[in-house]
């Protein structure tokens, strides 16, 4: 893949460039941090592969982390418990969009940007304020992570984004419903006459999109011990960067999961790359973004127009040999195996000597 071929050029040119950058312990930050961006992008790739988009992701992350946050503090509410609620509320306003979407066929973007006003005021309406968490079930949840050699660690966040990971691409390659999404994101009105159960896989992605937002917002909680309704602002726009870099068109119908798991390697590559020279501004991460995003735009558009190309070269209708002998065939076929017999339920038209005169 193209972008697996990035992120290791990127990824080995940054270590040749800084001292300690091509270490585990680095390798392993780069998705630590970013574990929160990466289980959103993996909900976004199945919303973009039905060619629909979600921009509630990420005051989906804001509502869930200040809701999570405030039930621990508020509550005598077990942190499992506590970080369970904000799930539901996910999955609910992802039924209610993906609903909408396919129920009444309305667009993705306008749905979704409803959502995305919803859910940050319903985050500002539980706290403006940042709060802290201290129970201790949370704590240990947070701090929980596995040792790897070279000082580096496995932390819960990246646990469950490995695990995010693997179920989707396990659902996407070998289950209906995966199946169902590519086929949707080919061609809606196709699948349709396919007799593919279209309403109902369209809202079983958006349901998809708000569990996996929901749940970034529940592990950037216990990558920041904290929780902040003003959080998140502009992740959505990370999440389809990280998935179209990764190689998810736009359009819909073509993309893979680990292809995302590569953006979000690239993204966190750059910020890594900014801190460790210290002496750029944050700023440069959005501007490298941007252009990257730029690049594979237009790389997939290129890919596009070579594939369309090569299908009509092929054995499609503007191959005049391919159509010439299908067509031979066919009268072949409608004669007996006598190119000169009359072909079946043919009359001659009157006059037509010439065609009387070369049957007899």
């Amino acid at each position: 893949m193209i972008t697996g071929f990035v992120f290791v050029l990127m990824f080995v040119g940054c270590g040749l460039h800084f001292d300690r950058f091509l270490t585990l312990r680095v390798f392993m930050n780069l998705f630590s941090d970013n574990a929160f961006l990466g289980v959103v992008a993996v909900g976004m790739t199945f919303v973009i592969l039905t060619g629909g988009i979600d921009l509630s992701v990420g005051s989906m992350v804001g509502c869930t982390s200040i809701m999570a946050a405030w039930l621990m503090q508020n509550t005598h509410m077990h942190a499992l418990a506590a970080m369970g609620i904000p799930l539901l509320f996910g999955i609910a306003i992802g039924a209610i969009q993906g609903y909408l979407i396919a129920r009444f066929n309305l667009p993705p973007f306008l749905i979704t940007l409803a959502g995305l006003f919803f859910c940050r005021g319903i985050a500002l309406l539980i706290s403006t304020a940042s709060l802290q968490i201290d129970r201790p079930a949370f704590n240990a949840l947070a701090s929980y992570s596995i040792s790897l050699p070279g000082k580096a660690s496995l932390p819960t966040a990246s646990i469950v984004f490995l695990a995010v990971v693997a179920i989707a691409m396990f659902i996407s390659r070998q289950t209906q419903f995966g199946r169902n999404v590519y086929a949707i994101g080919g061609s809606s009105a196709s699948a349709t006459l396919m007799g593919l159960p279209v309403r109902r896989t369209l809202i079983l992605v958006y349901v998809l999109s708000g569990f996996c937002s929901a749940l970034g917002g529940v592990v950037f909680t216990l990558y920041v011990l904290s929780g902040y309704g003003l959080q998140a602002q502009g992740m959505e726009l990370d999440a389809i960067a990280a998935t179209v870099i990764g190689g998810t068109l736009l359009t819909g119908g073509v993309g893979y999961v680990f292809g995302s798991v590569f953006g979000v390697g690239i993204l966190g590559t750059i910020q890594a790359l900014i801190t460790f020279d210290g002496t750029l501004s944050s700023w440069w991460t959005r501007i490298v973004i941007g252009a990257l995003l730029c690049a594979f735009c237009l790389l997939q558009r290129v890919i596009e127009r070579h594939a369309a190309r090569r299908k009509s070269n092929g054995t499609g209708l503007y191959a005049p040999a391919d159509t010439a002998d299908t067509a031979d065939t066919a009268d072949t076929a409608d004669t007996g195996g006598n190119p000169r017999a009359p072909r079946a339920g043919t009359k001659d038209k009157p006059g037509d000597y010439g065609a009387m005169v070369s049957r007899t």
